[in-house]
C-alpha cells in the first residue's frame, strides 16, 4: 500500500513504534498517492492525473487536472487551502477548496525557482500568514510568503540534499525535512532569527525496539496543521525534539524601514533619534554600521549621509546641551578601532558632522549612553566588555577646539554589558548585563555606584539583554523602559519608575501591505514620545533588525509607531 496511515502518527509515536497498517480506503481514495483528510470527512488526494476532491465514500466531487505531487493543506475559513506541485511546470500551485460547493479553484502559482523542486510544504506563522517552503534535489531551498495574490520571496535556505519530503509544525515553529539515509532534521520555520538545525533521529533502522525511521514514500497530511510526516516524522517527538509552542506575545507591524546598510553580515547595530524642532517630519535617524561608520536617515528610511569613521558600535543623541559655553545638539558614539569616544554635531537642518574624539583607555569598548544633568551639560556612560563602566563629563578641548572627556566615576558589573539608557528627569541610569538582567543606579557622577537589579533574565527577559530606551510620557503620562529581549526576538516594556512593573512584551511582525519584514536578534533600539507627524504623531520606536528578509539583504532599521505598541499592550 502506498499510503502511510496518518493516524499512526498520534497512535504509535508514544510507544516508539512505527509501522505500515492495513487501512481500507474507499473508492478513488485507495488509488491516491497522497491524501489529506477534510473537515467534512471527505478527502483531498493526488494521483498522476490531478488533484481530487472526494467525499467520505471516495466518490469524486471535483478534479484539477495536472501532474500533481507534494500535497499539503491548512484550514481556511469554511474550506481548505491546499498547495500542490505541478510537476510539468515545476511550480507550486495554491488551491482553494470549497467544501460546501465541492469545488477546487487554482490560484496564482508561485514563480518557478531556479532549481527543480523535490519537496514543498506549508507553514502558518503566529500572524496567521501562510508560507511555502520549496526544496531542490541539491539542497537549495526558498521560503515564500502567500497572502492573497502576493507571492513574495522571504529568504533562501540551504537544506539537506536529496530531501524528498518536508512538513511544518505551526505551533512549534519547526520545519521538518527528511534527508535520505540520514534521518529527520528540524529547522526553525520562522525566517526571523538565527539559522540552526537539529537531527531528530539518524539511520535507517536501529536495533532492539528503538524507533524505526521509515523512508518517506508518501506523506499523508491533515488539515490540523502539525505534520504527520510518515514514519520519519513519528520519530521526532520520541527523540525529544517536539518544541513547545513559544508563549504568545502581541505582534506589532512596522510602519517603515531604512535602506539596508552597505555591509553584509553583522553590521548595523544601534540607532538614535534627532528631532527637528522646526519641522517634525524633518527628524533624523542615526544608525551605526560597525563595519563602516555612522549613517543618517530621514523618516522615509532614505539614507542621507554616511560618515565613514570606522567601527562605531553604540550611538546616542542629546539636544540643546551646553558644552564649553555653546548650546548645541550632539551625537556620541563608541569607536571600537581605537577604543575611543567620537562626537558629532547636528545642525538645525539635521546635518551631522564630526566634532571631536577622546581616548578612554579601555581594552574592548562596547556600549554607551548619554545623560544631561540638571545643569544642562552633557555626560556619557561608556562600557567595556569586561563589565567596566566609565562616566565622563563632555567638555570643550583645552585649546577651545574640539571636545574632550573628564572622567567622573567608574564602576563595574560582573560580566559583559552593552545597552544602557539614562532617565534625565530622575537622574537614573538603566544598564543591561547581557546574561543577567537589567540594573539601575544613580546617574549622578558624585553619587555612590550602588546597583539594584530590577529585571533578572528569565521568562520575561531572555538573554541576551541588549538595546534599551526610555519613553517619556507627555502631560504626566507614564514613562516606560523598553528592553531588547534578544533570546526570543521580543521587546519587554516596563514602568520606568519603581517598582518597575513589567507591562508586557511584543514582537515586530510582517507588514504585508508595505512589504516590510519583522525584526529579530535586535542589538540596539531607540524611542521618542515626540510628535513626528503621520503615523508617528505619538512617538516612534526605531529597532535594529538582525535578519533582513522579504527578501534577504544586509541589515537595516525598522520604524514602529508608538501608538501601535501602546494599543497592543494596553498602555496608558
Amino acid at each position: 500500500m502506498k499510503i502511510l496511515n496518518a493516524i499512526l502518527f498520534g497512535a504509535l509515536v508514544s510507544c516508539g513504534v512505527v509501522a505500515q497498517a492495513a487501512v481500507v480506503l474507499p473508492g478513488a481514495a485507495a488509488k491516491a498517492s497522497e491524501l489529506a483528510v477534510m473537515p467534512d470527512g471527505g478527502w483531498l488526494g493526488i494521483d498522476k492525473q490531478g488533484l481530487l476532491l472526494l467525499d467520505a465514500r471516495g466518490n469524486e466531487r471535483a478534479r484539477l487536472a495536472l501532474r500533481a505531487k507534494q500535497l499539503d493543506v491548512r484550514p481556511q475559513g469554511d474550506g481548505v487551502l491546499a498547495v500542490v506541485m505541478d510537476a510539468n511546470a515545476e511550480q507550486v500551485v495554491p488551491v482553494l477548496v470549497d467544501l460546501a460547493a465541492g469545488t477546487l479553484t487554482a490560484q496564482k502559482p508561485f514563480p518557478a525557482p531556479p532549481f527543480g523542486i523535490e519537496a514543498s510544504c506549508l507553514y502558518r506563522d503566529t500572524q496567521r500568514i501562510d508560507h511555502l517552503f520549496v526544496i531542490g534535489k541539491d539542497g537549495q531551498a526558498e521560503q515564500w510568503l502567500l497572502h492573497g495574490d502576493q507571492r513574495r520571496l522571504v529568504r533562501k535556505l540551504s537544506l539537506p540534499p536529496h530531501s524528498k519530503h518536508c512538513r511544518a509544525d505551526d505551533a512549534g515553529q519547526k520545519l521538518f525535512v527528511s534527508e535520505e539515509h540520514v534521518g529527520l532534521w528540524a529547522y526553525n520555520a520562522e525566517a526571523e532569527g538565527a539559522p540552526g538545525r537539529q537531527l531528530l533521529k539518524g539511520g535507517e533502522v536501529e536495533k532492539k525496539g528503538q524507533v524505526r525511521v521509515l523512508p518517506w514514500k508518501a506523506v499523508p497530511a491533515t488539515v490540523g496543521g502539525a505534520a504527520a510526516a510518515g514514519g520519519a516524522a513519528a520519530a521526532g517527538p520520541r527523540a525529544g525534539a517536539a518544541a513547545a509552542a513559544p508563549a504568545a506575545k502581541a505582534i506589532v507591524e512596522p510602519r517603515g524601514q531604512t535602506e539596508p546598510v552597505a555591509r553584509t553580515g553583522d553590521a548595523a547595530d544601534d540607532p538614535a533619534i534627532w528631532r527637528n524642532a522646526a519641522d517634525p517630519a524633518g527628524a533624523r535617524i542615526l544608525g551605526t554600521n560597525k563595519k563602516q561608520g555612522l549613517l543618517v536617515y530621514d523618516l522615509n528610511g532614505k539614507e542621507l549621509q554616511l560618515l565613514e569613521v570606522g567601527r562605531l558600535n553604540n550611538v546616542d543623541v542629546r539636544q540643546d546641551v551646553t558644552v564649553g559655553g555653546r548650546r548645541l545638539d550632539l551625537a556620541v558614539a563608541t569607536q571600537r578601532d581605537d577604543n575611543s569616544v567620537m562626537l558629532f554635531a547636528i545642525d538645525a537642518k539635521g546635518h551631522v558632522s564630526a566634532a571631536g574624539a577622546f581616548a578612554t583607555g579601555l581594552e574592548n569598548i562596547y556600549g554607551m549612553c548619554l545623560y544631561r544633568p540638571a545643569d544642562g551639560g552633557l555626560e556619557a556612560f561608556i562600557n567595556d566588555k569586561d563589565g567596566s563602566f566609565l562616566q565622563y563629563r563632555i567638555e570643550a578641548g583645552a585649546d577651545g577646539q574640539g571636545m574632550s572627556g573628564k572622567l567622573l566615576r567608574r564602576f563595574k558589573v560582573a560580566s559583559q554589558p552593552e545597552g544602557c539608557v539614562v532617565d534625565d528627569r530622575n537622574h537614573r541610569l538603566f544598564l543591561g548585563e547581557e546574561k543577567r538582567g537589567v540594573w539601575t543606579v544613580s546617574a549622578k557622577g558624585d553619587a555612590p555606584a550602588k546597583l539594584s537589579m530590577i529585571m533578572p533574565v528569565g521568562p520575561q527577559l531572555v538573554a541576551d539583554v541588549e538595546g534599551m530606551a526610555l519613553y517619556h510620557g507627555q502631560g504626566g503620562a507614564a514613562d516606560y523602559l523598553i528592553v531588547s529581549s534578544q533570546g526570543d526576538n521580543s521587546y519587554l516594556v516596563m514602568d520606568a519608575q519603581a517598582p518597575y512593573r513589567a507591562r508586557g512584551s511584543f514582537r515586530v511582525g510582517y507588514n504585508l501591505a508595505a512589504g516590510i519584514d519583522g525584526t529579530s536578534e535586535t542589538d540596539g533600539l531607540e524611542v521618542s514620545s515626540a510628535n513626528f507627524g503621520g503615523p508617528y504623531a505619538k512617538g516612534m520606536l526605531v529597532i535594529q533588525d538582525g535578519y533582513k528578509r522579504l527578501p534577504d539583504g544586509p541589515q537595516n532599521f525598522k520604524y514602529v509607531a508608538w501608538e501601535d505598541v501602546a494599543k497592543a499592550l494596553k498602555l496608558d
